[in-house]
């Protein structure tokens, strides 16, 4: 599989493990169940919420073991 990236959307992480949603939650992302957050790039969510998104993405990745 594809390694993730800051352009992945949220709704395709959730699709390749919906245990990724505790590294969302955990930096303030609780609208995971929301239509518009599906479609929404790591990077633009982390742009709304005040995070790293490439802090975000390395930890996807390794749990990922990518």
């Amino acid at each position: 599989m594809a390694a993730i990236t800051k352009k992945t959307t949220i709704g395709e992480v959730l699709s390749r493990d919906l245990q990724t949603a505790k590294f969302f939650t955990e930096i303030g992302m609780h609208c995971l169940g929301c239509p518009a957050s599906q479609g929404e790039s790591i990077e633009e969510a982390c742009m709304v919420h005040g995070t790293d998104a490439d802090e975000l993405v390395a930890k996807l990745n390794s749990f990922f073991g990518e």
